[in-house]
């Protein structure tokens, strides 16, 4: 029999401005909830719409001992690192980022962007990794939007990209160094979705437009809200009431690992996050040649 995951907590988004003054909305890290295992920090970054000459982004900053994810809903970023990697991300598409050892990149618009503006929306996510790869080489994974497999409900009412994991029948092309289940649903209004989810993970919602309705309780949540699900269940329930529903669903299993983090760096240990900034000083993860 299975059973669905009733919803433990629900946590607000904090807005904070981040990297060279974008505002990102933030369920996590904040001093309610520091990080969600195997997850470190989420934002939503955007909605916002900026005249000619405003587009932000961040400059040069280092990464090591985790993966970020951006996935990309209008707009565009740019990006390019310390190994020579560059390019930009457009309205669909996902870079998953694994840092390892160690990579300073930036995220800034490109100036065809800067010059025009436009409306910018879109997500990073910060997955840890498991002591034994914290040290490994990076790599990216560039998946444009037309890659990202795509299930639809046999009554066309509920779609979802699978970024991650396994939904309605239709696996993810990226790969992961743990297993998580990263989806972006869209349920039109009155559609409903009972959703499987393994056991072993920890999962929760994220909206993103729209008032959804979780679990058998049916709770009412409105966007820019993390809905967390208990752990006794093998489903969850989502459905949308009069306007389409917009919402991410994430999970994974947890590493159960000491966090030691101080800014870009997350490692196991003190020792190793004096050894990040003592490599980064030294310029051992490069630098970005502009």
């Amino acid at each position: 029999m299975s059973a669905t995951r009733t919803i433990e907590r629900t946590y607000p988004s904090v807005r904070t401005v981040e990297g060279g003054g974008f505002v990102v909305h933030r369920p996590f890290p904040t001093r309610m909830l520091m990080d969600f295992d195997p997850f470190l920090l989420l934002d939503e970054m955007g909605p916002v719409d900026y005249a000619p000459g405003e587009a932000k982004g961040a400059p040069d900053h280092p990464h090591r001992g985790f993966e970020t994810v951006t996935y990309v809903l209008e707009g565009q970023f740019g990006h390019k690192d310390s190994a020579g990697h560059s390019g930009t991300l457009r309205a669909g598409d996902v870079q998953w980022m694994t840092a390892g050892s160690g990579v300073v990149h930036s995220e800034m618009p490109d100036p065809s962007f800067v010059a025009t503006g436009g409306r910018v929306h879109g997500l990073q996510l910060w997955v840890n990794l498991p002591k034994r790869d914290k040290m490994i080489a990076p790599r990216y994974q560039e998946m444009p939007s037309e890659g990202i497999p795509i299930a639809t409900s046999d009554d066309s009412k509920v779609r979802v990209k699978v970024i991650a994991g396994e939904a309605l029948g239709v696996k993810a092309a990226i790969e992961t160094r743990t297993p998580i289940l990263y989806q972006h649903f869209t349920l039109q209004p009155g559609a409903r979705i009972v959703h499987p989810v393994p056991r072993d993970y920890r999962v929760f919602a994220y909206g993103l437009a729209g008032t959804g309705f979780y679990s058998d309780e049916q709770l009412e949540i409105g966007p820019q809200q993390m809905i967390v699900f208990d752990n006794d269940g093998d489903t969850v329930t989502m459905a949308a009431g009069a306007e389409p529903l917009d919402v991410l669903l994430l999970g994974g299993v947890p590493l159960n690992e000491p966090v030691v983090r101080y800014g870009p760096f997350v490692m196991n240990t003190e020792d190793e996050i004096r050894q990040a900034v003592i490599d980064y000083q030294a310029g051992r993860m490069g630098q970005i040649t502009h």
